[in-house]
């Protein structure tokens, strides 16, 4: 099945291969994107991945979380990004970029010394407290949002994905641990999602009903059931019925992901060194799946052939997605076609999250 094609919204697809997002540190300082992220994204497009989601694009300047991370709040990123679309375009490939706003996450400047976040929650990850957000600002963000997909839009990308995962800003809204507001942007799953339906709204009358949206989904915060903090944080019941309300708003396909900093070793798990190890975010992916009729992506750790197939066969999911895996092989989609590997060979060492740009920098013997 992973071979075969399929059709998300309007987008045909070659495989069922999807590049997760991954911050690739290959824009400049002020957030644009340079000839290192096409040529990246052109590899991946001609060893035929199905799906390229570009490493997350900041939707305005105080939303960026990390050094050389590529921003999409500006008109003059349009021509840049279509040099990278077209790239990818010579192939069969499809290109999705990944818009975002860091939140609570967000980096701490002289020109932005407190991230914003729906409430005051601290980070006890970093130790920072973000201030609570105005409904203007909110608003504001929703309009930043939808002015981003137009850009992307008109630079040639495919679709763009919505970062609702990770302890960012959309995923801050989502979660009640980090989201306690009482006014329409808070409490009830309904209330806690409109900010990303609202975003969906906004992107279809603008960008046009037809012009793909995604959204990766935090299924859960990560919070171990000792923590008391797991009575506030997000669970998969939850992440059920935000699933429903985003397929309902018009949403083309859910990307399964989990956890956010705080939980720790959630997101990005090492020493995936056993099939049993991998996929750790299939029950979720499963769950939600089975309540909504839109392709469900998983991310996770996957590295096997056998896991793939037997993921796509059981039901857990419609499409795979990896990311660690096409640093260390670009071509893996290929070897995995041609029958020369049964597994990638990524170790899961996170190595790769490398300053100087991406790249796998494990020694294999």
């Amino acid at each position: 099945m992973i071979f075969d094609p399929i059709t998300i919204c309007t987008l045909e697809l070659q495989n069922r291969f999807v590049r997760s997002a991954t911050h690739e540190f290959l824009a400049e300082e002020d957030g644009t994107p340079t000839s290192r992220l096409g040529d990246l994204y052109e590899e991946l497009a001609k060893n035929e991945v199905g799906l390229i989601i570009t490493g997350y694009s900041y939707v305005l300047p105080g939303g960026q979380s990390d050094i050389y991370q590529q921003g999409i709040y500006d008109d003059r990123f349009i021509e840049p990004y279509r040099k990278i679309t077209e790239k990818v375009h010579r192939y069969k490939s499809k290109i999705a970029l990944q818009i975002v706003h860091g939140g609570r996450q967000a980096s701490v400047s002289d020109e932005y010394p407190v991230p914003m976040a729906p409430s005051e929650v601290k980070d006890s990850h970093s130790a920072v407290m973000p201030r609570e957000m105005t409904e203007q600002e909110i608003l504001e963000v929703i309009e930043a949002f939808t002015k981003a997909a137009v850009r992307a839009k008109k630079a040639g990308f495919d679709g763009v994905q919505l970062h609702c995962a990770h302890g960012f800003l959309l995923s801050n809204f989502i979660s009640p641990y980090t989201n306690r507001r009482t006014d329409r942007w808070g409490g009830s799953v309904e209330n806690r999602s409109r900010i990303i339906t609202e975003i969906v709204r906004r992107i279809k009358e603008e960008a046009g009903d037809s012009f793909p949206v995604l959204v990766k989904l935090n299924a859960t915060d990560g919070f171990q059931p000792c923590c008391s903090k797991a009575e506030l944080g997000l669970d998969i019941y939850q992440a059920v019925e935000i699933a429903k309300l985003l397929e309902k708003a018009g949403v083309c396909a859910i990307e399964v992901s989990g956890g956010i900093g705080e939980a720790g070793g959630v997101t990005i798990r090492t020493a995936i060194n056993n099939p049993a190890k991998e996929a750790y975010f299939k029950d979720c992916s499963k769950a939600i799946k089975s309540a909504v009729n839109i392709p469900v992506i998983l991310v996770g750790g996957i590295r096997s052939l056998s896991v793939i197939n037997d993921l796509l066969e059981n039901g857990s999911a419609d499409l795979i997605s990896m990311s660690r895996a096409f640093i260390s092989e670009p071509d893996i989609v290929l070897k995995f076609k041609s029958g020369n590997v049964k597994k990638a060979r990524c170790v899961s060492c996170n190595l790769c999250f490398d300053p100087e740009g991406i790249s796998c920098n494990f020694q294999f013997e």
